[in-house]
């Protein structure tokens, strides 16, 4: 599997490893990481059967949401981030401190300017997407809404960004 890691992440796989499919012909991203891999199954001259999108970085159209997002990582990137952190754990405790990883203005701009469009050009690839149905960070009815089209979308009850519940 060729797996791409979310916004500020980096090789935070394993905490997804449920939901994940092992196979050499699967590609897989988390969040930003979910943005990644689908221009990777679109592109690639290798063979693809699934893509597995975890939590895809999905926003609403929202050029005064974006333009507060973009001025507030630039006024002070480490409340940004730490903000960001804590709403990407919602519901749940879990230490992800292992996993966290530098992250540029660049990736978030990206991650906002992304257009989902591109899924129309997947050819014969089975597309499974994940959500958690309490995720703080994406537009949770409007994913579910868009991906229903082009494959299976799971709707996690009780779960974030992380598809984590609880206290864990």
């Amino acid at each position: 599997m060729r797996y791409y890691s979310g916004f500020c992440f980096w090789n935070e796989k394993e905490l997804f490893s449920e939901y994940l499919e092992n196979s050499e012909f699967c590609v897989a991203g988390f969040s930003y990481g979910a943005q990644k891999a689908l221009i990777d199954a679109v592109h690639t001259n290798k063979r693809v059967d699934k893509l597995q999108l975890i939590s895809p970085a999905f926003f609403k159209n929202n050029s005064k949401f974006v333009k507060l997002q973009l001025n507030g990582f630039k006024k002070d990137k480490q409340k940004y981030i730490n903000t960001f952190l804590e709403n990407v754990r919602y519901p749940s405790n879990i230490d992800i401190s292992k996993y966290i990883d530098d992250c540029e203005f660049y990736q978030l701009e990206e991650m906002f300017e992304f257009n989902w469009g591109l899924i129309e050009h997947l050819k014969n690839v089975k597309v499974e997407v994940f959500i958690g149905s309490e995720d703080k960070i994406i537009d949770v009815e409007g994913a579910v809404k868009f991906f229903k089209q082009y494959g299976d979308v799971y709707l996690i009850k009780e779960v974030g960004h992380l598809l984590k519940g609880g206290i864990g």
